[in-house]
């Protein structure tokens, strides 16, 4: 049998969305023109920054676009979706910096295989910012995709790509949804995913992350910026995708946590006499099975730390990632319970939507 001809390799528009960036723009910049592959365009879209990013911009042979007002990375990359001349749109954050195969590999993908959507990569286990937060931070989610499964059900725009085509199609970021930077990458892959296009996950695609993470920022963005947004689209979906972040250890793990903290707060109860039988040596039981059962669930990821940073480090992490199961847990619980109430109240009328943070959130905090 003759083989089919090769598909022509498509050229592709490096979409860059910036607000206030000055710091990290010209290392992702440089990086971009530093790639193997030269087939593409690269569109900065200004987000009406107020420091010096579009006099960085006019440094690089890179187009120009400015909002006409603040739209979040969502509606900059819609905004430069409708002016981009390549078949393929790669998204790119400001703090991001690509390898120099990076924009070869997305081409390759796409001219390999006509039937794919989109696809994304994940972060490289070498962050920027040597601090523990951003170590850790950074490393769990390359960690996350490497271990998820190549065949997508959403879709991550820190470094993703998706047929122009397809995008427009689709309608590109839901930016009544999402009108400050949130999941809407989530929620368009989900999109994608349902109607049956096909997603992947290409774990050789690794970048580097140029973002310092501050406990604040890590909070605010787990918990506003993901959690909340995240729950809401389960509940309003009806799709709970068993990848990445939802995956079954990592459920059974937050309600572990979740039995672990309940168990901790028994202690001054078992203090007070107020339950028959309870004692401290019962509640010390009951909290050491439920640790080793946190450690056997995500030995495999604590093991990973420890190789790569040192026992120190990877029980340092194992505490952190813990507490992210704890607050993501009760996070999920409570805007469940909001869900229900808001979606069952007297004649239909939704309730007022739960105030959990500041409508006027700055836009660089996000994963």
């Amino acid at each position: 049998m003759i083989a089919p001809p090769p598909v022509a390799r498509p050229k592709l528009s490096v979409i860059v969305p910036v607000y206030n960036g000055e710091l990290q723009l010209s290392r992702c910049l440089d990086a971009l023109l530093a790639s193997r592959f030269t087939d593409f365009e690269v569109i900065v879209v200004d987000d009406c920054s107020t420091d010096g990013s579009r006099q960085i911009v006019e440094q690089f042979a890179a187009r120009y676009l400015r909002t006409p007002r603040n739209v979040g990375p969502g509606g900059a990359r819609n905004l430069a979706a409708r002016h981009a001349y390549g078949d393929v749109l790669l998204f790119v954050d400001s703090d991001v910096v690509v390898a120099p195969e990076t924009v070869g590999q997305v081409a390759a993908d796409f001219a390999c295989d006509p039937q794919l959507a989109a696809l994304f990569g994940s972060y490289d286990d070498q962050p920027a910012w040597r601090d523990f937060l951003s170590q850790y931070k950074n490393l769990m989610h390359h960690y996350v995709h490497q271990i998820s499964s190549e065949n997508a059900s959403t879709f991550w725009a820190g470094c993703g790509a998706v047929r122009r085509d397809v995008y427009l199609e689709f309608g590109g970021f839901d930016l009544e949804k999402y009108p400050k930077p949130s999941i809407e990458d989530i929620e368009f892959g989900l999109r994608l995913w349902r109607a049956g296009r096909r997603i992947k996950l290409n774990k050789e695609i690794q970048v580097k992350h140029l973002k310092r993470w501050t406990l604040r920022g890590l909070l605010r963005a787990d918990i506003f910026l993901r959690a909340v947004p995240w729950t809401r689209l389960i509940l309003e979906s009806g799709e709970l995708p068993a990848d990445l972040n939802l995956k079954m250890n990592m459920r059974v793990s937050a309600l572990l946590v979740g039995l672990l903290v309940v168990a901790l707060l028994a202690i001054p109860v078992d203090a007070l006499g107020i339950v028959p039988g309870l004692t401290i040596g019962r509640i010390g039981i009951a909290a050491a099975v439920l640790v080793a059962l946190l450690f056997a669930l995500n030995w495999r990821e604590y093991a990973w730390f420890a190789r790569k940073r040192g026992a120190m480090f990877a029980a340092a992490a194992a505490i952190a990632h813990w507490t992210y199961y704890f607050y993501s847990g009760v996070t999920f619980a409570l805007t469940t319970v909001h869900h229900k109430l808001t979606h069952s109240s007297p004649g239909g009328a939704p309730a007022a939507p739960m105030n959990l943070a500041a409508e006027n959130r700055p836009f660089g905090e996000r994963d």
